[in-house]
């Protein structure tokens, strides 16, 4: 058996496509979705991610209100753009690009960006909603694993899902949506990472294996049951002297022998990683919505 490969490029495209024509249809009734991106300091990874988004918005006719500010900035200066997006009725998703420099508190600045306005899915109103099944802003990156398993057919009702990975931004949030009673939910969950003793003993029996550890190869194919859908979030760079940059990306599934055991696997890059931009772009779209007293 060889696995299918999950185009992440091609779900994402597919999921631009559907909210270009929302947009179109809020843009008759005067409503223009506006995402507010900040970005302090020019760290060349972040400045490129914020590009792609900015670009993103443009293509699809999201309304970008671009800040770029020095690495100097002070928290108060920081707090005071945050909350002026905060009163913009133009502005309906606030993204603050992480990390910040070393001076400044996250925890403080990610605060202060009223829940509804929450692009990323990270405030601690939008993830208390999402754990006790309210309708929620969800996190980016693991709403966007919910959807390359729904739209490439995987049931995940009655699934035993095995996330290896606990992390806040990936990890905790998925295991939650993929509980939830709901038409995408209702797996069985286990929660592994690190310290888990005998990793492989659990993902042995994952229907539904999910790879979130940041750790290259941390999968291998003895440790996949035949048969299973295999998620790798993971991307770390390896040095590579064939490449033009000096280095490949690479996930944390050993991805060459464990799609011949798979039915489904994501590949890195191309699989998850399209898909985060892409479900920042769905919140910003739901935000609108919203605010407008719209179904969301």
């Amino acid at each position: 058996m060889t696995a299918r490969i999950i185009d992440g490029k091609q779900v994402a495209a597919e999921i631009r496509a559907e909210l270009k024509e929302e947009i179109a249809r809020l843009k008759t009734r005067g409503i223009v979705p506006g995402l507010g991106v900040i970005l302090v300091g020019d760290d060349p990874a972040s400045r490129s991610y914020v590009t792609g988004k900015e670009r993103a918005c443009e293509e699809i006719g999201i309304y970008s209100d671009d800040n770029r500010l020095p690495a100097k900035t002070s928290q108060d200066e920081l707090i005071a753009l945050v909350k002026r997006m905060n009163a913009n009725p133009r502005i309906h998703g606030i993204l603050v690009q992480l990390p910040l420099p070393r001076h400044l508190n996250e925890s403080e600045v990610l605060l202060a960006i009223h829940p509804d306005k929450d692009a990323d899915g990270l405030h601690p109103v939008n993830i208390g909603r999402m754990v006790t099944g309210e309708k929620a802003i969800l996190s980016c990156t693991p709403h966007g694993v919910l959807q390359l398993l729904v739209r490439s057919g995987v049931a995940i009702d009655g699934a035993h899902a095995v996330i290896v990975g606990r992390s806040n931004l990936v990890g905790k949030p998925l295991a939650n949506m993929l509980i939830q009673k709901s038409p995408t939910g209702n797996a069985t969950v286990t929660v592994c990472h690190t310290r888990t003793k005998n990793l492989a003993q659990y993902t042995r029996q994952a229907d539904i294996l999910i790879a979130a550890i940041g750790r290259p190869g941390t999968i291998t194919a003895d440790m996949v049951k035949d048969g299973a859908v295999v998620i790798d979030v993971g991307v770390s760079r390896v040095d590579d002297a064939t490449k033009k940059a000096g280095y490949r990306l690479v996930g944390d599934v050993d991805f060459d022998a464990v799609k011949e055991k798979a039915s489904l696997i994501t590949p890195v890059p191309g699989g998850v990683g399209p898909m985060t931009i892409t479900m920042l772009l769905y919140n910003t779209v739901a935000s609108a919505k919203r605010a407008a007293g719209l179904d969301w």
